[in-house]
């Protein structure tokens, strides 16, 4: 089942979950019946999508048992006064005016400036090293050499790799690192640290390391704690030379006989499909200050978790976590590589637990290349059989990625997760290579395996003669997503798509469709405190961080809808560890997590000064409404109080209440959804590709602030463009050094390439939580790269089935289609 059947059909009864066919009542307000019992109430939520043709998907009301402490439910955003309309953004002034301070900004008394050592081989052992030179080195106040590498696999039998220093296994790899007075002097310094080699053979692409006279990466199996891409990781999976896995899926048996069920389909599709490496190439690198002091370690960080950070350095230093602090105010975009204290963390704080001095070392673009992580690549062979009705029978997937000297290549999810189909096998391998760990990535695997999948998909329809938005109503029954094909095919005016290759002349134009699966995740570990002061001040307080997705406003509008303020009545401080616990910010976890907590300390601070002002209005606290600014009783509007006069009332400085994430008030696997449609022109005697128009229908639960969402979606689908046509990080056979590891050689999109973006985002209510919201972050980039090559595929008639979409690989699909024409 899909996210809307699975929460209007819960699988546990039990749960207190019970269907309503009645129209739901637009004001939701809370039932005279709803009692609390144990703890918990009776209340019915809205649930549904406003609009929605299809009978499963239609707005209704679905009954839940809720904590009784928690807030009454929420209407549809029609009938709220902030949730879901436009808000800007509270911290825009600060960051278009330069307020806003990001790591690289921290000014301490006495700073130090780091520099890395890098090692220039991409294999070898340390034989010898010699710092001496640096530590003479005017204004150097300490070498550090680095003992453990993070973010990288490990050997499992230790004894294998015996040495005095960690072994090099990519060029780029921290060997050494310098604090100095000035960061000149720090890069000089590092430049007199004489490095000895004992140079051993390497292997940097994935087809070279998967032959079985490939030198060895690592000696031994090789494993990593869990990541977020899957594939080979596994502790359990077996390694054999470079290649770790396969890993069986899913639920590591398969489902069904696939294998089987491909020899008997009607139709078949089979094919191999190539992605590449895309590196994350955020504006603000990994960097952090560190200021050890004998009462705390606080660290500055440009992290997507401070809690992660502040649990690392805790462990790495055998520190209690109480003695260290972590801050993130402000970030310049984190995309799934910074996550914990890795090694700029490890080596910032290590130099100055040295020198007793803050440190301050932020990686340059070419350390960012080799150390910030990336999207690793993959070598995929993806069959797919559907029967005579249209049903899909099987789908079978092998998969190879490289991350690097990482594991977590994984591109499973899509097959496993997207159709329902009754046999499904997936067998994937982690390949590793002397190159830079790959890291999560903005919904890791996913836009690799929809590349291929939903290529997959589109030839099955084209050999059985259906259009392809019907082969996916057929085996597809997530309802958000049928809407969403639906509404966008109106938009785009499919059903006047042109036959594939049809236009004549050289420049040729198609349209394309593809879609996303992604996961409704939650961390438990999300806090807020809200604090109402006796001046009317409002403030809210979470470790959450912002990267740049605009959870600061989010939370500032549920809060102020809650207290009848608007958002930029909130003071939001957020991305300190003093504060209460906040949920990483990755796997567009944080809205799902946090905002209910945000809500529910919100109404908590609300009934406090509910209960102090009731008098007052001649009203019980439990009548006390707060709308527009405005303290009155439910029973009469003419007398009010504006909310700052309600506040002086109080009979303490400040009113403070702290609430936590709950869980789910029912039990369900649910899924998000989202549908791309791209228009593009293929010049077939350049092989230039223009993405000219992206339509994108998209879902989230309740939206909070639409325009942030529109932020988000825009770039998703240009992070997805640019994967699809122009990024790829490059590796020198003969040498293993990255032969574009900055900006100007490494081509990402650019204003030039922003094609015309339509966006239409749907209200997905699921009834689970206080606000019921989910982000976008992953399923906005996951379709973007197979919309295009489907559309590619309408213009020209010829299948791309490697990326990027370079005029290259163009000229060289065109080619082929050509060549296979003529021996026909």
């Amino acid at each position: 089942m899909s996210a809307i059947e699975q929460e209007t059909k819960p699988a546990n009864p039990a749960e207190g979950a019970k269907q309503e066919s009645k129209p739901v009542r637009r004001n939701a307000q809370r039932t005279a019946a709803a009692a609390a019992t144990n703890g918990k109430r009776e209340e019915k939520l809205v649930a549904g999508i406003p609009g929605a043709e299809a009978a499963n998907a239609k707005l209704s009301e679905i009954t839940r048992s809720v904590p009784a402490d928690t807030p009454p439910p929420l209407p549809a955003n029609s009938d709220l006064q902030v949730i879901g309309k436009p808000a800007t953004r509270i911290d825009g002034r600060m960051k278009v005016t330069g307020q806003a301070k990001y790591t690289a900004d921290i000014q301490l008394p006495g700073m130090l400036y780091a520099a890395l050592v890098p090692a220039t081989v991409p294999h070898a052992h340390i034989k010898s090293l010699d710092t001496s030179a640096a530590e003479k080195y005017p204004g150097v106040k300490a070498v550090h050499i680095v003992e453990r590498v993070m973010d990288v696999a490990e050997l499992r039998d230790k004894s294998k790799d015996p040495g005095k220093y960690p072994t090099i296994r990519f060029v780029g790899q921290p060997i050494a690192a310098v604090a100095a007075t000035s960061y000149p002097a720090a890069v000089e310094a590092a430049r007199q640290v004489k490095v000895e080699y004992e140079e051993l053979p390497f292997v940097v692409t994935l087809d070279d390391a998967r032959k079985s006279d490939a030198p060895a990466v690592y000696p031994g199996a090789a494993s990593q704690g869990e990541t977020a891409g899957g594939g080979g990781g596994g502790e359990e999976v077996p390694q054999k030379g470079n290649v770790r896995g396969p890993a069986i899926g899913p639920n590591d048996k398969g489902k069904g006989d696939a294998k089987s069920a491909l020899s008997g389909a009607k139709t078949k599709s089979e094919a191999e499909y190539r992605t590449q490496v895309q590196t994350h190439s955020a504006l603000e690198p990994h960097g952090v200050v560190a200021d050890w002091k004998p009462e705390m370690l606080t660290i500055w960080a440009s992290t997507q978790s401070t809690s992660s950070v502040r649990d690392e350095m805790a462990a790495l230093f055998h520190l209690p976590k109480t003695k260290v602090r972590v801050i993130t105010e402000y970030m310049g975009g984190g995309f799934g590589a910074k996550f914990g204290a890795g090694n700029s963390g490890a080596i910032a704080a290590a130099l100055s637990q040295k020198t007793g001095a803050p440190v301050r070392l932020m990686f340059q673009r070419k350390e960012e290349h080799a150390l910030g992580g990336n999207r690793p690549d993959s070598l995929q062979n993806v069959r797919a059989g559907a029967g005579e009705d249209g049903r899909l029978a099987a789908l079978h997937l092998t998969a190879f990625g490289s991350a690097g000297t990482a594991t977590g290549a994984g591109v499973g999810g899509p097959v496993q997760n997207m159709y329902e189909c009754p046999n499904i096998l997936t067998e994937e391998s982690d390949v590793f290579i002397n190159a830079g760990p790959g890291t999560s990535f903005r919904a890791p695997g996913h836009p690799q395996g929809c590349f291929a999948l939903e290529q997959a998909i589109d030839e099955l329809a084209d050999k059985l003669g259906v259009d392809p938005l019907e082969l996916r109503d057929k085996n597809d029954v997530h309802p958000a997503r049928r809407e969403e094909r639906r509404i966008g095919a109106q938009l785009v005016n499919w059903s006047q798509r042109h036959k594939p290759g049809a236009d004549s002349g050289p420049v040729k134009r198609g349209l394309g469709a593809a879609q996303s699966v992604w996961y409704r995740i939650n961390s438990m570990d999300s806090a807020c405190e809200v604090r109402i002061g006796r001046d009317g001040s409002v403030e809210l307080l979470s470790a959450v961080q912002d990267i740049g997705g605009g959870i600061r406003t989010a939370l500032a509008q549920v809060v102020a809808e809650e207290l009848g303020l608007t958002p930029h009545d909130i003071q939001v401080r957020i991305g300190d560890t003093h504060f209460p616990p906040g949920p990483p910010s990755g796997g567009s976890m944080t809205t799902s997590s946090i905002t209910p907590a945000a809500r529910d300390a919100a109404h908590q601070a609300k009934m406090q000064l509910a209960q102090q002002v009731a008098p007052a209005l001649g009203a019980k606290p439990e009548e006390i409404l707060m709308r527009g600014g405005k303290v009155y009783a439910k029973s009469s509007s003419e007398k009010s109080l504006t909310f700052k006069q309600a506040a002086g009332r109080m009979k303490t400085d400040e009113i403070a209440a702290r609430a936590k994430r709950v869980p789910d008030y029912a039990k369900a696997h649910v899924t998000l959804g989202g549908v791309q449609f791209a228009e593009v022109a293929v010049d077939t005697e350049t092989g230039f590709v223009k993405v000219e128009k992206v339509t994108a229908v998209h879902d989230c639960g309740r939206p909070i602030n639409p325009l942030a969402l529109e932020s988000q979606i825009n770039g998703g689908i240009m992070q997805g463009l640019s994967f699809a046509l122009y990024e790829n990080r490059i590796l020198d056979r003969n040498t293993g050094i990255p032969v574009n590891p900055d900006l100007e050689f490494y081509k990402i999109a650019g204003p030039r390439e922003v094609p015309d973006i339509k966006i239409h985002i749907i209200e997905d209510y699921m009834a689970l939580t206080s606000t019921d919201a989910n982000g976008i972050g992953e399923p906005s980039t996951i379709p973007t790269s197979a919309a295009i090559a489907n559309a590619f595929y309408n213009a020209t008639g010829v299948r791309i089935r490697r990326l990027p979409m370079t005029p290259q690989n163009v000229l060289a699909a065109l080619g082929q289609a050509d060549q296979k024409g003529a021996s026909a």
